[in-house]
């Protein structure tokens, strides 16, 4: 598949670049190792300290101790200031860089590709997968270098000092080692399952949510809430499997730091060190549990960035409905509308079930037609060929003589105004709903376009005219208010090509004959497409094509 340079660099967030720091994550790491060492040093001098200030010595032979243990208790949290402060902000940054990158590669997805999949598990993917993806970077890459640093490094020097003890201490890092991995194996196991419950609570969530005035009329609201339930208790007994494999593996490290710490006072000998260097040496294992501890959890938020990264890809990784395209302008204006035609045009969604059978089709600049058939003769996806949401598996489209695929995608978008049986309306005013469409539109451009599509007395009757809020996903304005503020939006536009799908599906039969009668009217020299499964209406329209059957009509007006 073709990608962009931005989605190569989406593409390259896969697994194999989870744990590949960037030079501020390293940099991260190195203030955290020197965090962790600051803290280990600080607990094995403070031993020594405690156990030397016991034989009452000349109090100046104390001196260098105690201003050690103040200047590690000092740099200690310095550097984990540090590096929060650079992790954080490296983050941040590739947060801010990925999610751009990955809205450019959903561009092409949409509709065609993302409509199979419910909206909640598109913005578990965009929001939640990403998410996880990147803090990686800082609850994985900088939590390894750090303690591998630190690790490391008490090993190495309580091995010079006594080789007994060096070998106790490397025996619990093999031991944390091997303990992270068992978190991370546990993890990995238990995210598929809890990553899907999670999925599946917000698709009913949404579904609910958004349908709950629908469900409360017909006497289902405790049904649907039982479904909620039912959701939550399955993410409650994956998160209890979960939490069982994640007290195995915090269980393990305190007991092999108990194990280490009484190696090393049996391997010690105070007479060969000196009793103040002993207890340092006994007391580094007990230091390096706190470094160590953290290992788990990182592995962990490493199983759940493997397992997001999987499901965003999943995602991302689709072919888009739309292949490459040339950088032709199509000749048309938006003043004037393109001559389109299809040529023996058949399309399918998967690749797999013919979605529209192979139809010719010529719409001169200014036709009007209605599209009708029973449900699944592909009136829709007729449409999304038209508006280029998916190119045809046969057949030739042109716009203007042109080979659809030449033109640019987006100019040929420009023409173009798409009305779906749902429009979406944003949680803001009337006003700046419509204006999404033109953004320049004055208030007397937006009444026009509202007495056009049947909400002239709908206007009239809100209480803030068009400053009134309308509701997320257009809560508190009915369904056939929805559509005709949808082709309100469609006519503001000012686009010279209307596809309408299903625009009176929700409308009586007087008020559905009266919006299409408008549109029709307010279209003049607009190409105009209407699909329905309705006859209201349609015989506004100068030409039908009965799709089921594949025939196109002249109906002359």
């Amino acid at each position: 598949m073709n990608r962009t340079p931005a989605q190569n660099e989406t593409a390259a967030v896969g697994r194999t670049r989870l744990l590949h720091p960037t030079p501020r994550t390293a940099l991260a790491g190195l203030l955290g190792g020197a965090a962790l060492s600051a803290g280990v040093a600080l607990t094995a001098t403070s031993g020594w300290l405690i156990v030397r200030a016991s034989e009452r010595p000349v109090i100046l032979t104390l001196l260098t101790a105690i201003v050690a243990v103040r200047t590690f208790g000092l740099a200690r949290p310095v550097f984990r200031y540090g590096e929060r402060l650079v992790s954080h902000d490296a983050a941040l940054d590739d947060l801010a860089a990925r999610r751009t990158s990955v809205y450019e590669r959903l561009i092409p997805l949409t509709p065609a590709r993302l409509g199979t999949r419910g909206r909640a598990d598109v913005l578990t993917g965009v929001v939640d997968d990403l998410q996880d993806v990147v803090d990686a970077q800082v609850r994985v890459t900088v939590p390894l270098i750090a303690t591998t640093l630190t690790g490391v490094a008490t090993a190495v020097l309580t091995a010079l000092v006594d080789p007994g003890v060096g070998l106790a201490v490397t025996g619990l890092l093999v031991v944390a080692a091997l303990t992270s991995w068992l978190a991370w194996w546990l993890e990995g196991r238990s995210q598929k399952e809890l990553l899907a419950a999670r999925a599946e609570v917000s698709r009913v969530s949404e579904l609910v949510a958004q349908h709950a005035g629908d469900l409360q009329a017909i006497g289902a609201g405790e049904a649907a809430l039982g479904w909620v339930r039912e959701a939550h208790d399955a993410v409650e007994a994956a998160t209890r499997r979960q939490s069982r494999g994640r007290a195995l593996a915090a269980a393990l490290l305190p007991l092999a730091t108990a194990v280490a710490t009484v190696v090393a006072a049996l391997t010690v000998e105070p007479a060969a060190v000196g009793a103040p260097v002993a207890a340092l040496l006994v007391l580094a294992p007990f230091a390096l549990a706190d470094v160590l501890s953290p290992l788990s959890d990182a592995m962990r938020s490493l199983a759940r960035a493997q397992a997001s990264d999987a499901r965003l890809h999943d995602l991302l990784d689709q072919a888009p409905a739309t292949g490459p395209t040339g950088h032709r302008l199509p000749p048309a204006t938006t003043v004037r509308a393109p001559h389109l035609r299809l040529v023996g045009v058949a399309a399918s969604w998967d690749g797999a079930r013919t979605a529209l059978p192979p139809v010719t089709l010529d719409l001169p600049p200014g036709t009007t037609l209605a599209v009708t058939g029973a449900n699944g003769c592909g009136k829709s996806t007729l449409l999304a060929v038209l508006a280029r949401h998916l190119d045809p598996a046969s057949g030739r489209y042109e716009v203007d003589g042109v080979e659809a695929r030449e033109i640019d995608l987006e100019a040929l978008r420009s023409l173009i105004a798409v009305v779906d049986d749902e429009p979406h309306l944003f949680a803001s005013t009337v006003r700046e709903n419509l204006r999404l469409a033109r953004p320049d539109a004055t208030d007397t451009d937006i009444d026009a376009a509202l007495a056009a599509a049947g909400l002239a007395a709908w206007r009239q009757e809100l209480a803030a005219g068009l400053d009134t809020r309308l509701g997320a996903a257009g809560t508190g304005v009915s369904g056939g208010e929805r559509a005709r503020l949808g082709i309100a939006r469609a006519l503001l536009s000012g686009r010279p090509v209307l596809l309408l799908d299903e625009p009176v599906a929700h409308l009586d039969h007087p008020t559905a004959e009266a919006v299409l009668h408008d549109l029709f009217a307010a279209s003049a020299g607009r190409t105009v497409v209407v699909v329905s499964h309705r006859p209201d209406g349609l015989d506004g329209a100068a030409r039908t094509l009965d799709l089921a059957a594949a025939t196109l009509a002249l109906e002359g007006r």
